[in-house]
């Protein structure tokens, strides 16, 4: 039997992150079950490089592009009732959530 359920959420909005990771941490409270984190991990920088002008003629200007992917992960026991509501809570649609039963 499975023992301790690690969750993974990703996301390119903080804000949003944050939200899931305050009802999560909610639902571990009002059940009584033990949860370690948010544990944070690093942010994942994507740069993009791109000229501005398509000729080829003038200055050469660029504009430079960025995505960040912010990383979060929880581990709280699996215990039924907090499972349930677990599977309830509302994930907005720019966060990805990995739930893993270890």
């Amino acid at each position: 039997m499975p023992r301790i359920v690690r969750i993974k959420l990703v996301s390119t909005s903080v804000k949003d992150l944050n939200e899931v990771c305050e009802e999560i941490k909610r639902i571990a409270r009002k059940t009584g079950v033990k949860m370690r984190g948010p544990i944070p991990l690093p942010t994942k920088r994507l740069m993009v490089t791109v000229r501005r002008a398509p000729s080829g003629q003038g200055t050469h200007t660029f504009d430079h592009w960025e995505m960040r992917i912010h990383k979060r992960i929880i581990d709280m026991d699996a215990d039924e009732r907090a499972m349930r509501q677990l599977m309830r809570v509302r994930v907005p649609q720019n966060v990805r959530i990995e739930i893993e039963l270890k």
